[in-house]
């Protein structure tokens, strides 16, 4: 056999594995650093619907600007209280932790697993048992809250008589405690939605104090240089229609889903299907923790 023959069939099969080699690498991902502190708002009652003219929000507005958002995310069934907050932190829906009720303090259902303090396990016990060092708390307008996260892990438990009151507490602790996650209720707008009505001036008037207050949370990280170093995440329980909540009607189920801060892309609108329970997978997974088997939630990633 021609000598040059052979030479030039080894070549070709050279070149071969080598474009093959090529074609198989995995390009290097971009390693995206975490944040040492997440913040999470909820606003009671806030429905997605509530983000047209008739309010004047422009600290949310800037969040979604500078983050990433879907006006389309939505609550569990039914549209109520302790079931959605219970979800959006446990990570699962009610016929896993329980929770079925707008007023639940104990399961209605018994819960699928049970952990510390005889809960569902919450974001709280994951990184508790993943991040024992690190602080943790819970600031909350409506008293409702304080039967759905783990007492016993947290560093601060606190019960505030306003909004007000709860988010200055909340930043009391957030500036001088240095905590990688705290949890911040309010109760508004949900009682104005209650007592005057969804869709209202006085509706829209509750709005604008829960902004201002946002404002107030995301001007305090930037005085005390912490706002590059965290991640704020704003939704809501449900929304509402007349005077009420519960049932099925996307002015009920539809919620704002934000979020904002260190490595967040800008002015991107989310096309996800998003659910409440999505929030505390996506809490764990932005601090580099591995999810609970037994979770629902799915981390939401197109959001760098």
């Amino acid at each position: 056999m021609n000598i040059q023959f052979i030479k030039s069939i080894f070549s070709s099969l050279i070149l071969i594995i080598g474009l093959n080699s090529c074609s198989n690498t995995k390009p290097v991902e971009k390693e995206i650093s975490k944040p040492k502190h997440i913040i999470l708002i909820g606003s009671d009652g806030f429905g997605a619907y509530a983000f047209n003219d008739k309010a004047k929000i422009p600290n949310l507005r800037t969040m979604m600007a500078e983050g990433c958002y879907s006006l389309e995310a939505r609550s569990v069934l039914p549209s109520s209280s302790a079931v959605n907050w219970a979800s959006m932190i446990m990570g699962s829906g009610p016929e896993l932790h329980g929770y079925t009720e707008w007023g639940s303090k104990t399961p209605e259902i018994p819960s699928r697993i049970i952990g510390v303090d005889s809960i569902y396990p919450s974001i709280f016990s994951v990184i508790d048992k993943q991040l024992p060092d690190t602080k943790k708390g819970v600031s909350y307008t409506w008293g409702g809250i304080g039967y759905l996260f783990e007492k016993s892990l947290v560093d601060l438990d606190f019960n505030g008589k306003t909004d007000e009151e709860t988010v200055d507490n909340a930043l009391e602790f957030i500036t001088k405690e240095k905590p990688v996650l705290t949890f911040i209720h309010m109760d508004q707008p949900d009682g104005a939605g209650h007592s005057i009505g969804h869709d209202t001036p006085e509706y829209y008037a509750a709005v604008e104090k829960i902004d201002t207050l946002v404002g107030k949370i995301i001007s305090t990280l930037k005085s005390e240089n912490m706002m590059e170093d965290t991640i704020i995440i704003f939704s809501a329980d449900h929304g509402g229609i007349e005077k009420g909540h519960g049932g099925k009607t996307l002015l009920e189920v539809e919620i704002p889903w934000i979020i904002y801060g260190k490595s967040i892309a800008k002015n991107r609108i989310l096309k996800n299907s998003i659910v409440t329970y999505d929030t505390a997978a996506t809490i764990a997974n932005l601090l580099g923790l591995d999810i609970p088997d037994f979770w629902r939630g799915k981390p939401i990633t197109n959001i760098h």
